[in-house]
């Protein structure tokens, strides 16, 4: 495991006391319903990581940028402040 994905994992996981895999984090930050069910890990991944990170740990898992965006996007609209990877939607 590489440095980004320990310390994203580390970032995501901590404050909710889950144990996310960094396979399961990929899943939910490009999967809308993640957004409509509010979940804690990837609202975190796009809060709570610093946006260099989060590029970091997309290109990592292979994720496209804008699959990712559309989510963050749903959650920034959702939390009412916009969310560096909502930018790039």
């Amino acid at each position: 495991m590489t440095f980004v994905t320990m310390t994203v994992l580390a970032t995501v996981n901590a404050p909710y006391g889950t144990s996310l895999s960094a396979e399961q984090l990929t899943s939910k930050i490009v999967d809308p319903a993640s957004a409509k069910y509010c979940d804690a890990s990837a609202f975190a991944f796009f809060s709570e990581v610093c946006e260099s990170l989060q590029h970091s740990f997309l290109d990592e898992m292979y994720v496209n940028l804008t699959d990712a965006s559309v989510v963050a996007q749903r959650f920034s609209d959702m939390a009412g402040y916009e969310l560096s990877l909502a930018r790039a939607a």
